[in-house]
């Protein structure tokens, strides 16, 4: 995926001085139009060379000892370049503003997050909530700007201030569902931490994702529905090829006949609705049988669907065992 860039740098950056090196005007147009002092030296620049650009106001602070080249209004991306050079040269951003970079949040993090070296010490920055890992070399990024931790390490750290198993589920369910990694990266990041919450639980439902789960949904029916009530095991995204065209049903138990869809919105539009029955009346010809839950269903209602799907299981000579998830579940009770 290439690297994310919210907007253009505001303003004009035509006031920087023209006897500034050619690797300074390159850092700055790679940085949004921003520029920390501590990066003076290694582009072969006296830091003294700031004063007078600052002193006529051509430019601006944004943090202490970190500058804006341009007139005009800082634009989102200025800011999270601003927050993480004033952290620091081996600061990264992370957690919600890491994930506000790569798709993975909706809505831009307030306040900015970076991450820094557990050893550095760092006053406070207006704005920012600084973190501190010891694993920062492994999190970071080798290539995306800003500097940020990588989509897995993204993810953990989510996980690791999510307030309920729910927000990190859903945090999984959105970086697996979108693809924005894989579940053998997600795993393979998990091995390397020391300390997290709900780990058993995450590493079951990133599993689940490896072996063929798509949306929340469906994974909200494997851990609600089929696995608490020891359901047989369904065929994922199972491929059927009708009328040379290949079609795929979400769970199908192919030796009885049964095929569980699931529908993630409340309402389909028309032409959506058609082509699902279409695809049901299909399977009904060959046999198999549908039986199609909704969200509510499945999150709201999963020992009922447990014990539909086990009366059609009856019916179609399953003589399999299922177990009440709990004192209240009417699941294996007749």
């Amino acid at each position: 995926m290439a690297s994310a860039r919210l907007s253009v740098v505001p303003g004009n950056l035509s006031s920087m001085p023209s006897h500034f090196p050619n690797a300074f005007h390159d850092l700055v147009e790679q940085q949004r139009g921003v520029v920390a002092r501590w990066q003076a030296g290694a582009i072969g620049l006296d830091p003294s060379a700031f004063k007078t650009p600052l002193e006529t106001g051509r430019w601006r602070p944004l943090h202490r000892g970190v500058y804006a080249m341009f007139t005009g209004d800082p634009c989102r991306e200025v800011w999270l370049w601003a927050a993480v050079l004033r952290a620091g040269p081996s600061a990264v951003l992370s957690h919600h503003s890491a994930a506000e970079l790569d798709g993975l949040a909706v809505q831009p993090s307030t306040p900015i997050h970076v991450t820094i070296p557990v050893q550095q010490r760092t006053a406070k920055i207006a704005g920012v909530r600084v973190h501190r890992s010891g694993r920062i070399q492994v999190a970071r990024h080798p290539s995306r700007t800003p500097p940020r931790t990588r989509i897995e390490e993204t993810v953990l750290d989510l996980i690791q201030i999510a307030g309920s198993f729910d927000v990190a589920f859903n945090t999984v369910c959105r970086a697996c569902g979108s693809r924005l990694t894989t579940p053998e990266r997600l795993l393979s990041s998990m091995a390397g931490r020391v300390r997290m919450p709900w780990r058993r639980e995450m590493q079951d439902v990133v599993t689940d994702f490896g072996e063929g789960l798509h949306s929340r949904l469906e994974v909200r029916y494997v851990r609600d529905v089929e696995r608490p009530h020891a359901l047989p095991r369904a065929t994922r995204q199972a491929a059927l090829v009708r009328q040379q065209r290949r079609i795929y049903l979400d769970n199908l138990l192919e030796q009885f006949g049964i095929c569980v869809e699931l529908d993630g919105q409340a309402a389909h539009p028309s032409a959506q609705r058609w082509r699902d029955i279409h695809r049901d009346n299909a399977s009904a010809a060959d046999g198999i049988i549908t039986l199609r839950y909704s969200w509510a269903d499945i999150v709201e209602r999963p020992c009922e669907v447990a014990a539909q799907i086990v009366a059609v299981l009856r019916r179609r000579g399953w003589t399999g065992r299922p177990k009440p998830c709990g004192p209240a579940c009417p699941v294996g009770r007749s």
